[in-house]
């Protein structure tokens, strides 16, 4: 059985670990997994992206889950992994199934599962699901209940909630040129169903499984193209998601790109100092340090987590928490929804700078001022399973007393191999989706950054 559960679901290559046998057996192991939940009698919802067959697995399994008496709803469309957590929350459904591999390349989908309160299904709900995948029977006939399966419009009470949620009309009034790199994902209809067409420059918004080739993530060795798109327009300021649309990236005006280490700091300043609101703040373990800073001046509580939206989600769900977000581009706002959303992220932050009148550039400038500059970047290794894992191990020791030439200061194993230098930080961990090691830094000087991502490489 080649089931198995990473940093947020199943993920798998189409055709040869991802079949609609495999799919199946996740599916059952889901239906008996929500047969144990309070809310069980409400049912469930079930979305897809845009990839290859998502449409057709999807439907697959609302037949399976239908086939052990518990009540579907089924997207009728294509959908953004935010508007099945949000249908979710709001319907007060025992969960909810995304079929989405996200970010990863073409060739892989995925299996997400959502929990009563909207937001990723926590870790033990999950060791409960692969505990459960041990006993399913791959015999089990399905008898699809056809009366139990209902298609719902996700997408317009996702779009409705946004609505609800963002101040359009300032955003409108403003009348800010945007582009749209839905980067051929689920988010693709959602921005220019907002605005008038005169004000969204729309780039790679239309369905290609194959992702013009490549991964379907808002970073900048997938954005190129689209960088010489944005300066060509002349707009103002871009949205980039990614395949399934709870991540985010953006382009300022002159086209550089931020990312969400610069966007979670301006949204936490902006909610902070603005709009005085208070709570606690959660941050993965890849997450800049800056966000450490911001809290120690305004006295809040701030909680770092291991690497996954799961970890914050589950904190959004049972504490105080403000805003909470990851490395990778996702970021939550608990008042919203306890789950990323890049869509919503990225027009808040067009709110933000409608409201104080600044380019994206100057909100990120205004971070630099206050606490100075900070550079990140990361790399990802595509090495095998066993040379993965044999790096970890060497890395793990913690051994290291420089880092390119940087004293190390101190050594800390949340997820990975983390050494703190004079001047930054190097993470070094694996993957919980891919056969890649990713290599994490940030500095003070992108010079720093650039020496230190090199010395990493070499070492692994």
């Amino acid at each position: 059985m080649q089931v198995k559960f990473g940093t947020d679901g199943w993920r798998a290559i189409i055709a040869k670990d991802y079949t609609f046998d495999n799919l199946k057996l996740a599916a059952l192991a889901t239906a008996q997994y929500i047969h144990t939940r309070p809310e069980k009698a409400k049912g469930i919802c079930i979305g897809y992206d845009t990839r290859f067959m998502s449409k057709e697995f999807a439907e697959f399994t609302a037949e399976v889950i239908s086939s052990q008496g518990i009540k579907v709803y089924l997207a009728n469309s294509f959908v953004s992994t935010p508007a099945v957590s949000l249908y979710t929350k709001a319907r007060q459904l025992a969960g909810g199934i995304v079929i989405t591999a996200s970010h990863n390349p073409p060739i892989y989908n995925g299996f997400k599962v959502k929990a009563s309160y909207g937001g990723p299904a926590h870790p033990e709900a999950i060791a409960e699901i692969e505990e459960l995948l041990k006993t399913v029977d791959p015999a089990t006939e399905i008898v699809p209940q056809k009366k139990l399966i209902e298609t719902a419009d996700l997408k317009t009470f996702y779009l409705n909630h946004l609505k609800a949620n963002i101040d359009l009309q300032l955003i409108r009034d403003s009348h800010i040129k945007i582009a749209h790199n839905a980067m051929y994902g689920a988010g693709q209809d959602i921005i220019t169903r907002l605005f008038d067409e005169s004000m969204v420059n729309c780039y790679h918004c239309t369905i290609n499984p194959g992702f013009g080739g490549i991964n379907p993530e808002p970073m900048p060795q997938y954005i190129g193209e689209f960088v010489d798109f944005f300066r060509e327009v002349e707009t103002d300021v871009a949205i980039i998601n990614d395949g399934d649309a709870d991540r985010v990236g953006m382009l300022d005006e002159s086209g550089d790109f931020v990312d969400s280490h610069k966007l979670f700091a301006i949204l936490l300043k902006y909610l902070v100092e603005e709009r005085n609101q208070r709570g606690e703040v959660a941050k993965t373990f890849a997450l800049t340090d800056l966000i450490d800073r911001i809290c120690r001046k305004h006295s809040l509580v701030m909680h770092e987590l291991p690497v996954g939206f799961k970890y914050v989600s589950q904190l959004m769900a049972t504490s105080d928490i403000l805003i909470g977000g990851e490395e990778s581009g996702g970021i939550g706002i608990t008042a919203f929804l306890p789950e990323r959303d890049g869509v919503y992220i990225g027009l808040l932050i067009l709110e933000i700078m409608t409201r104080k009148e600044k380019t994206l550039s100057q909100l990120v400038q205004e971070l630099y001022d206050e606490y100075g500059f900070f550079c990140y970047k990361r790399n990802d290794l595509h090495v095998t399973e066993e040379k993965k894992q044999a790096i970890i191990a060497r890395a793990a020791t913690g051994a290291l007393t420089d880092i390119a030439g940087y004293k190390v200061l101190r050594y800390s194993n949340l997820d990975g191999c983390k050494y703190h230098f004079e001047g930054g930080w190097l993470l070094i961990r694996a993957s919980g989706t891919e056969p890649v090691l990713r290599l994490y830094c940030e500095a003070d000087a992108t010079e720093k950054v650039d020496r230190v991502l090199a010395f990493a490489a070499a070492l692994a």
